[in-house]
């Protein structure tokens, strides 16, 4: 029997810069999923050196390397099934329909939480070049607890 990650970081919007603090922050997860703008290969072989990556395509995503990334992913975790996409708002199904229990996007660079029809949609922030006044973040998602821990985690 297969075991399903329960410890999971999120990091989207690199735009090719990994931040040493960010790498440390995600050290201990047993899974990595990126919500695309990640800005090159090297970015998704330094993570995979901390755990497995799931990672999606941003529009920003252009280049050769990137076109093996989908524009979509599904994740399965211990007690969720987990879509991923880039901006939330080109999703094009109904997640508590398909059964999904969580949504992870990236794209506005906000840093954000929040449930609609049973769902819990998480933004983790932008954690690349700092962008206007907003602070750069990850998120670490703990899953074997309800509800679930998820701590944003300010990076400088």
């Amino acid at each position: 029997m297969k075991t399903l990650p329960s410890r999971i970081g999120v990091i989207s919007d690199t735009h090719g810069l990994l931040r040493p603090e960010a790498l440390a922050a995600l050290r201990g997860s047993e899974l990595i999923v990126h919500g695309g703008d990640v800005g090159g290969k090297e970015i998704l072989d330094a993570l995979s050196e901390i755990a497995p990556v799931v990672a999606v395509r941003g529009n920003t995503d252009r280049d050769v390397w990137s076109a093996s990334l989908p524009e979509t992913a599904v994740v399965e975790a211990h007690q969720a099934l987990i879509y991923v996409l880039h901006d939330v708002h080109a999703i094009d199904l109904n997640p508590a329909a398909a059964g999904f229990r969580m949504v992870i996007s990236g794209h506005s660079h906000k840093a954000s939480r929040s449930e609609k029809g049973g769902v819990l949609y998480l933004n983790p922030g932008s954690s690349g070049p700092k962008r206007f006044s907003l602070p750069t973040t990850i998120a670490s998602i703990d899953l074997n607890q309800e509800p679930w821990e998820i701590d944003f985690i300010d990076l400088c």
